[in-house]
């Protein structure tokens, strides 16, 4: 076959198509970034507040929503966007986004020590937290860091209240003393967590990565995915019924999706259908992630009880 016989595909991807099944199911299981509403609107804000100039009370942002919504991606394609540069006249590295995962404890040496990682400068785990926080402010400021991002901010919620007050006062001491806006990404507990410190949560505009429903980007979604896969016939999944399959499997959390279309297209190799439809959804032996496996069974024994 010719490249001009794949027209369902996007021009770009046309040619793995060509691909032996086992490289076209190996590129479907790739890691990528597929841009959604959602996410682009999130980009766009993290890009207004990185622009941002210098003042006393920074704007920060509460980046939020279930688990699989695709928070860390969002977080990982604006730092692939904004890298740190490496100065060879200088010797020294330039980095105007640092991101941090949530200490296990909201211990304040651990958020030392996990900002000092993330700065690419791990330091003693033995030192002080006095001496930590000295070097961590020392390094941001050379580095010319001009936003700071806590991931999973909503683990702060395992330390005692004390703890937790005292991790808020270090990241609000951060934010204040740098003059660089906070962003901070977590569940929906991530919101609980800094309402626990009313004068933090005033500087916080929430964003709220909302599941799918059953509309028009649920099918731009859909539609976007078929068009990459390197699939050999055109893929039928705007209808309806499809959206509402793919929702009652998934319960409107992105990954899921992506996990669920990814499985029907590498079945539509192995079974040689080359495209997914309605039924591609309705396999008895669908391999489902465990969290819609188990709310998808207690759908069925609902609906069977009822009966």
């Amino acid at each position: 076959m010719v490249l001009s016989d794949y027209a369902h595909l996007l021009p770009a991807y046309r040619s793995h198509a060509e691909l032996s099944d086992n490289e076209r199911i190996a590129w479907i299981r790739a890691d990528r970034w597929l841009e959604t509403a959602q996410a682009n609107s999130a980009l766009i804000r993290l890009e207004d507040l990185l622009s941002y100039p210098p003042r006393d009370r920074m704007p920060c942002l509460l980046l939020y929503g279930d688990t699989g919504m695709g928070k860390t991606k969002i977080i990982r394609k604006f730092l692939r966007n904004h890298p740190a540069i490496f100065d060879r006249g200088t010797g020294e590295t330039v980095m105007p986004v640092v991101a941090m995962q949530m200490p296990a404890e909201p211990l304040e040496r651990d958020v030392y020590g996990e900002l000092l990682n993330a700065l690419g400068a791990p330091g003693p785990s033995s030192d002080a937290a006095f001496r930590l926080k000295s070097v961590c402010r020392s390094l941001m400021r050379r580095m010319g860091v001009r936003m700071l991002v806590i991931d999973e901010i909503h683990a702060m919620l395992t330390g005692t209240f004390r703890q937790q007050r005292i991790f808020l006062n270090v990241i609000r001491f951060l934010a204040n003393d740098l003059k660089v806006p906070l962003i901070c990404a977590g569940t929906d507990l991530a919101q609980q967590a800094l309402l626990t410190d009313p004068q933090l949560a005033e500087r916080f505009e929430a964003f709220h990565l909302e599941r799918w429903s059953n509309n028009q980007r649920l099918t731009q979604l859909l539609s976007s995915l078929v068009s990459i896969f390197p699939l050999r016939q055109p893929s039928a999944v705007t209808s309806p019924a499809v959206r509402r399959r793919v929702l009652e499997l998934t319960d409107g959390v992105t990954v899921r999706i992506f996990r669920l279309m990814e499985t029907v297209a590498t079945d539509a190799i192995h079974n040689g259908s080359e495209c997914i439809t309605a039924d591609s959804f309705s396999r008895e032996d669908l391999v489902l992630p465990l969290v819609s496996m188990a709310r998808h069974s207690e759908r069925s024994l609902h609906r069977r009880s009822a009966r």
